[in-house]
């Protein structure tokens, strides 16, 4: 039996995205004891996107704690973000825990027990702004499980001369299959609506459909894929059933929240099919007190609600909320 150590905190914040990020450096105002915990690398989600990835936010949007990002460019691209963000957390000397998992929040006796794979914190308050990028939405359908399949996209060398399939038609599915086209990949796209998605970044959503357009990119529409095979994969479409020849199947269908983490925390969320966790727009507290929520896990489904640019100011506001809640005690 593994004992974990024990630790004292007045505030635990888990993830460690910018939200994250921006939350500590409030507590770091305050003289808070504070602590990120966060189960991958710095930014995780960012790090894990497209190496060619261009932000659709400009970089003084991105900026957190009012600390100037600087970028060539008006909109800046992944690899310049990584580098703001974690030269504002190594030049703050923030206290962040990489590569530690949360399995558990509950609160006891008026105080926050949270478990991770490493360690049991004890604190007044958590604040919980896990994102959305780690869990990816399944197709759920025969095959799935193949080596060939993905539901993440790094980069396109290795699609170069392939028989690809992206499935979706958001700005990820849309920068992959236009950059394995220009890579010199066979792409072909299968969208569950009628056309491209509306909120395609207004200087991409063009470039695609002007390919489509051009057949240089097949695009199946109304359309999905019924079963993947070794060397082919099956799609329901409006004329029929067909099977294509296929090498590679790059499933960006979207992510999930950690509500399972919500849930056994004790945060209620709406039993629509939206399921918004419940909270307080004012203060970010939810239905538990002391227990905050920051940044896109405050929009449940709702994953295009909440990003960097408009939840920032989170941070702030939780921080204001618990400041004010100990100057009543005082």
């Amino acid at each position: 039996m593994i004992i974990l150590k024990e630790l004292k905190k007045d505030i635990v914040i888990v993830g460690g995205g910018p939200i994250g990020i921006a939350c500590a450096l409030e507590c770091k105002k305050r003289n808070w004891d504070y602590v990120i915990i966060e189960k991958g690398a710095l930014t995780n989600s960012i790090f894990n996107y497209p190496r060619n990835m261009t932000f659709f936010s400009s970089s003084e949007k991105l900026e957190i704690d009012e600390i100037p990002f600087i970028s060539n460019k008006s909109k800046p691209n992944r690899d310049e973000a990584l580098e703001y963000y974690r030269r504002v957390t190594t030049s703050n000397n923030l206290n962040i825990n990489l590569f530690e998992t949360v399995t558990d929040i509950k609160k006891e006796a008026g105080q926050f027990k949270t478990t991770s794979d490493k360690a049991v914190y004890f604190s007044d308050q958590v604040i919980i702004c896990t994102g959305f990028y780690d869990i990816p939405k399944l197709l759920n359908v025969p095959g799935e499980d193949l080596d060939k399949v993905t539901h993440y996209y790094k980069e396109a060398h290795n699609y170069t001369l392939q028989d690809v399939i992206v499935v979706g038609a958001s700005n990820s599915a849309v920068d992959a299959a236009l950059e394995i086209w220009r890579k010199g990949g066979r792409v072909t796209m299968v969208v569950r609506g009628e056309g491209i998605g509306e909120r395609v970044k207004y200087w991409v959503r063009p470039d695609i459909i002007n390919r489509i357009k051009e057949g240089s990119i097949k695009a199946y529409f109304n359309s999905e894929i019924k079963a993947i095979k070794e060397e082919s994969v099956e799609i329901h479409t409006p004329e029929g059933d067909i099977e294509i020849d296929n090498d590679y199947v790059v499933a960006l269908t979207g992510y999930l929240p950690n509500f399972s983490l919500l849930e056994k925390s004790g945060i209620t969320i709406s039993d629509d099919q939206k399921y918004i966790p419940t909270y307080d727009p004012e203060t970010m507290e939810s239905n538990i007190e002391g227990l905050y929520l920051a940044g896109v896990i405050c929009g449940g489904m709702e994953t295009h609600k909440w990003f960097i640019e408009n939840s920032r100011i989170h941070a702030k506001l939780i921080a204001e909320a618990i400041e004010k809640k100990q100057n009543v005690k005082a």
